[in-house]
């Protein structure tokens, strides 16, 4: 039986009753979200990882870390350092989107190592192969595809973004539009690639019963990918956007009728005005399914700086309701991220996850900035840094720049907090306005 399965006959999972228990829920009221897919629990049989995670309704919103090799840095070692530096900084999940090297090597390593849930984009393993064998993407064949997703669920990948949605008819509607971007998915270029060379439908559109029999096998969850995601602000809420959007809502509503768990994958580039709205109309059309965004951007020229850029796009999406924020790092459009960058990109789309939780009522959250606000109230730096979202670098720029007085070095003397408490506090006070 898939999880969703166990929760309609009323079973509790040992992994649902520990999310219960972290999310501040009641056990049934888990139990009935996943029935209805409005919360998905990434979980394959072959990997059960040690750190669940909830995505969707109800839950605190969750921070996904890309990881994985490049043809230019097929470096393994490097990869699981940063699959730990996202670990020890609080990920919710990983994706191993690596192309670079033996990659079924390294998936297999990073699932060995990953105590979240660990996310693919299978596609990308049968277009190499294909180039590999017989020289070209386009001369991928549909068992070729399939034949690659089985093999990942197998070997206990939790949840495979697919791109189900982009189909023929979008792609029409994305030749009428003239976009300034085209189409800035990998997966949806190749299948892009794929679909006008053979003149065929999307095999992952076209089988999708296929798909969800495997999804049901293994009980990986389902992220519908949007291969026609906007990739510059000038784009965004496009027809073909929605095209593809409209498809996905009806490819939810077949998942949850198989017992598949199923989220959404939503737009990259958005301007500021568009975010909210992106996402309600997202929710209404998928049937409030969980909603999985690429920050969103909001503006595109800041290369250096997207992790700032997708922060303000992501604090903004979530607190309108989007689940789950893919991190963006200062590499992004540049290069193969290093180790601070993902580190970086990770704390960056943390803070905006807090940043939604406070405004999605959360009691937690709020609770943790009342504490650290009392903490510098009173000037106490050892319980400031135990609250802080990175206490390394709390720490470090402390220690760099050391004051003579209690306060801070920006201040030193004339802290605000100093002064207040000294006099507000005490007897000064009341004979000073006598």
């Amino acid at each position: 039986m898939t999880l969703i399965d166990k929760a309609r006959k009323g079973f509790s999972p040992s992994l649902l009753k520990k999310i219960a228990a972290r999310e501040k829920i009641h056990l049934d009221d888990l139990l009935s979200l996943v029935v209805q897919g409005l919360v998905v629990v990434p979980y394959n049989k072959n990997h059960s990882p040690v750190q669940p995670s909830a995505i969707g309704q109800r839950m605190r919103t969750k921070v996904n870390v890309n990881l994985g090799t490049s043809g230019d840095y097929p470096d393994l070692k490097s990869e699981i350092a940063k699959l730990k530096i996202s670990q020890k900084y609080g990920t919710d999940t990983v994706m191993d989107l690596s192309t670079g090297g033996d990659i079924r090597i390294i998936r297999k390593k990073l699932i060995s190592v990953s105590s979240v849930p660990l996310g693919t984009v299978p596609v990308y393993q049968a277009a190499i192969e294909a180039i590999s064998r017989r020289g070209s993407i386009v001369k991928m064949t549909e068992d070729d595809l399939f034949s690659v997703i089985e093999t990942q669920a197998q070997e206990g990948v939790d949840f495979m973004t697919v791109h189900c949605g982009l189909t023929l008819k979008g792609v029409d509607r994305l030749k009428k539009q003239g976009r300034i971007a085209d189409i800035v998915s990998r997966g949806g270029a190749f299948h892009l690639a794929w679909m006008l060379h053979n003149d065929k439908e999307n095999p992952l559109y076209s089988n999708y019963d296929r798909l969800l029999s495997l999804a049901k096998k293994y009980d990986f969850t389902l992220s519908l990918g949007d291969g026609l995601r906007p990739g510059s602000i000038i784009d965004a809420t496009d027809r073909p956007q929605i095209e593809e959007l409209l498809t996905l809502g009806e490819l939810v509503q077949r998942a949850r009728e198989a017992g598949v768990q199923a989220m959404v994958e939503g737009p990259g580039h958005v301007p500021l005005d568009q975010v909210a709205m992106n996402i309600k109309l997202q929710k209404r059309v998928c049937q409030g399914a969980p909603f999985y965004v690429l920050g969103p951007l909001v503006t595109d020229i800041a290369p250096g700086y997207d992790h700032i850029v997708s922060a303000i796009g992501g604090a903004m999406a979530a607190a309108a309701g989007a689940d789950f924020l893919c991190y963006v790092t200062p590499a992004e459009h540049l290069g193969l991220p290093t180790i601070p960058d993902v580190k970086e990109g990770l704390i960056a789309s943390k803070i905006a996850a807090h940043a939604a939780d406070i405004v999605k009522g959360f009691p937690e959250a709020m609770e943790r900035d009342a504490e650290i606000s009392k903490a510098r109230k009173k000037l106490d730096w050892n319980q400031q840094k135990k609250l802080a979202i990175d206490p390394e670098k709390f720490a470090e720029i402390r220690q760099g720049r050391k004051s003579r007085s209690k306060a801070c070095s920006m201040c030193g003397d004339f802290c605000a907090l100093k002064i207040v408490s000294e006099f507000l506090n005490s007897g000064e006070a009341d004979e000073r306005c006598s």
